[in-house]
């Protein structure tokens, strides 16, 4: 058992947990932060995407040792704050871009990072940055919308 210790949603966390476990198992099993999902657990489909150090990563394929004295985001610590939801959130929900939900976790990481270091993405860069997520109900037209709209308010609250 390895001791882990890292900056998860803001808050220093350690915990103890077999060097052999992906971040994916770690967040999930021994953190119980669901909403990252498991999707396909080879880096294909993008459910388990989280922020680490800012970037956009498969969780499935980090080993949990590797986040240590790292700064990792999940879904649950997009919020500004508790019961408010990131803009990006919000623009999921007013477009439609939530279908099923299974890749909306990832899809809202994957935005989050594209917009972080650029704040005003073509739809083509929106395509790319999201290129990594599968959506099962083909919603892409309703996802790439919400990045849209998410970067317009966003911008406007940052003038």
């Amino acid at each position: 058992m390895d001791k882990i210790t890292f900056t998860l949603n803001g808050k220093l966390t350690t915990v103890t947990a077999p060097p052999n476990i992906t971040l994916l198992d770690l967040l999930r099993d021994y953190l119980h932060l669901t909403g990252t999902k498991k999707g396909c657990e080879i880096g294909e489909c993008g459910a388990c995407m989280v922020l680490l150090d800012g970037e956009a990563v498969n969780s499935c394929m980090v080993l949990a040792p590797q986040v240590e004295g790292k700064k990792v985001v999940t879904i649950e610590g997009l919020a500004p704050e508790p019961g408010k939801l990131h803009p990006i959130q919000e623009a999921f929900i007013e477009t439609g871009a939530v279908h099923c939900g299974f890749c909306t976790p990832g899809m809202v990481i994957s935005a989050k990072a594209l917009l972080d270091r650029n704040p005003s993405p073509t739809e083509q860069e929106i395509k790319i940055a999201i290129s990594g997520n599968r959506c099962r109900c083909t919603g892409y037209k309703q996802i790439i919308d919400a990045v849209k709209l998410a970067s317009e308010r966003m911008r406007e609250k940052n003038k």
